[in-house]
């Protein structure tokens, strides 16, 4: 029998000893306080208002336009400030006041959330007047009336009266109702087109991350229906939207329209540095009756917190990215309860992860100690698949894997059983590569040196930016990479080399997977890096547990040898293979035999 390739004593010391190690490390970086702030701060500069008029161009439409004309109302409630200007009749600030954006000055959550401001947003109504000239509710000076929860913005163009009526709700929401009264006079028109800019801010540590889930996000189909769009541009001509709103990673702005938006479209431009995220604009028409614009709408300014998302019940829990169909099942309904359950145990977010990795890993551990086992069984037979080998170097590989697969069948070894923990694993993964960015729970939550659990720790600054991977070394990313190799060396001592030329060594291969996966987790979410670290060192732990506890190598031998004393079925997809293989071999037989004749 061949000499079992495990790890000995001293290497399961020598692991022990790393993971101490790796342990201390953390610990030691949660106490350092940095003596120097080493942190890039971005240049945030003020910008001047891009769609507003020129004065020149806005006394064109009303003289009253001057800087003395612009006013300011303000609402508030516990949820949100808001404040409105006279020119447009705006909105022209949102702040959450209940959340905090990240400040890359001192490395903390601390700025005020604004999701508007400094003229980030504009929006308005257009129509053409009877001579063809474009009006624009943007270029007008309204006058604000606050009463209680209200602010009414009223304007005058040529003896028509346009109404705007914002009421500030609970729940993150304003009601804004239009209201005109002889604009008929001087338009024609039936519809009229909502024109809305909105630039996304910089919110949160992680840029590209939060770029990346940056996009329109809408409803259709009397809210049935719900698409977004990352692209370039967007085009719903055909639909009725509901509702249209910009998605960022933590927060959207939405407005619902209670008719509806059609022929709608829209572009969106990335930036790559300073305050702003992405540039997005939309445009989508609104109908009037009589050449009046008498319309209801709601905005919607909110964290994406997925009960209050489905408390609105107009399909907003779909903004959250959680993953399509089985995988955003599985964090609607597994893991999202599942870390509110042991959350109000009073743990911290590290530690609820933690326990979260453990009863993942209880409720996949009798598909591991298969695979284990699996495992078990071919490094017993490999003496015997050696020896098949040997014999038959010469023959063409067809006959050696039908020889091979043979040695299985009598072993009693399913070599496709080893796949299904693999298969398993595929939508866990995608399925937390969603939950930790986008749940809004574990943010700005801290564990040891990470100060959020949904953006990288950067406590390894480099002096210099290194492709795919940044200016920084994560701990977290570092840690579990380093689990990931180890359990990959104690993993792959069954593999079987190439025995053609030219094959990929799958041994290098799977030894070069974790150094890739440094660069995937570096600007990943911390969070989903200390899953990782901590689920692969149980698999180390359950992988020197059923190996040196559990599984005796001497009595699965003793089963391999009454196993194939016994008589086998065949299976339909043994069958399957081998009547392929069969097949394969005379087609090769049959070609070999018109080259000889034609010789």
């Amino acid at each position: 029998m061949q000499q079992n390739n495990g790890l000995d004593k001293s290497q399961i010391i020598s692991f022990a000893v790393l993971c101490l190690v790796l342990f201390g490390f953390m610990f030691y970086f949660q106490n350092k306080q940095s003596k120097e702030e080493q942190v890039k701060a971005e240049q945030q500069k003020t910008e001047q208002v891009k769609n507003a008029v020129k004065p020149t161009q806005a006394n064109n439409i009303n003289p009253n336009v001057t800087p003395n004309a612009i006013q300011t109302a303000n609402l508030s409630n516990k949820e949100l400030k808001i404040e409105f200007n006279s020119l447009g009749g705006q909105v022209s600030k949102v702040e959450l006041a209940e959340y905090k954006a990240y400040d890359h000055k001192t490395d903390k959550a601390d700025l005020p959330l604004y999701l508007i401001t400094k003229n980030n947003s504009n929006y308005g109504f257009q129509f053409k007047d009877k001579t063809g000239k474009v009006i624009n509710t943007k270029d007008l000076v309204f006058s604000p009336t606050v009463n209680g929860n209200a602010v009414t913005m009223t304007a005058n163009y040529n003896g028509a009266v346009i109404q705007f009526i914002y009421t500030l709700l609970p729940k993150y929401t304003l009601d804004f109702k239009v209201r005109t009264q002889g604009l008929a006079k001087i338009t024609s028109d039936n519809k009229a087109d909502f024109i809305w800019d909105y630039n996304v801010r910089n919110l949160e540590k992680g840029r590209a991350q939060e770029q990346s889930h940056s996009e329109f996000s809408y409803a259709f189909n009397n809210y049935k229906n719900y698409d977004y769009d990352g692209r370039t541009t967007m085009e719903e001509e055909k639909e009725t939207l509901n509702w249209i709103g910009v998605k960022q990673q933590f927060f959207a702005s939405v407005i619902e329209s209670k008719v509806g938006f059609t022929q709608s479209k829209g572009n969106q431009e990335t930036i790559e540095e300073g305050e702003y995220l992405k540039k997005l604009n939309y445009q989508g028409f609104v109908q009037m009756t009589g050449s009046e614009l008498n319309q209801d709408f709601t905005w919607y300014f909110m964290p994406l917190e997925l009960p209050l998302l489905k408390s609105y019940d107009k399909n907003f829990d779909e903004i959250l990215p959680l993953g399509w169909s089985f995988i955003g099942a599985m964090n609607r309904y597994f893991f999202i309860p599942m870390y509110n359950i042991i959350a109000d145990w009073g743990l911290t977010a590290g530690w609820v992860i933690f326990l979260m990795t453990i009863i993942v890993k209880l409720i996949l551990s009798p598909i591991m100690y298969k695979q284990h086992k699996l495992s078990a069984m071919m490094r017993v037979i490999r003496p015997e698949i050696d020896e098949v080998n040997a014999k038959l170097k010469d023959a063409d590989p067809m006959k050696k894997q039908q020889a091979t697969m043979e040695v299985y069948r009598k072993a009693g070894v399913n070599q496709m059983a080893g796949c299904l923990p693999a298969l398993v694993q595929i939508p866990i993964f995608y399925a937390l590569f969603r939950f930790f960015p986008n749940f809004i729970d574990l943010r700005g939550q801290g564990f040891w040196f990470a100060k959020d659990l949904t953006a990288y720790d950067d406590i390894i600054k480099l002096p210099f930016k290194v492709p795919f991977l940044g200016d920084h070394l994560s701990i977290f990313a570092l840690a579990c990479t380093i689990v990931i190799l180890i359990y990959t060396i104690m993993t792959s001592g069954n593999m079987q080399q190439p025995q053609q030329e030219g094959m990929p060594n799958m041994k290098v291969l799977m030894y070069i997977f974790p150094v890739t996966f440094l660069f995937f987790l570096n600007t990943s979410a911390s969070g989903l890096s200390w899953y990782y670290f901590v689920s692969n060192a149980i698999n180390i732990l359950i992988i020197l547990v059923i190996k040196y506890v559990i599984l005796d190598e001497k009595k699965i031998h003793a089963q391999i040898q009454a196993n194939k004393e016994k008589p086998k079925t065949e299976g339909k997809f043994q069958k399957r293979m081998r009547e392929m293989m069969e097949k394969a071999q005379e087609q090769q037989k049959y070609q070999e035999q018109q080259k000889n004749k034609k010789k």
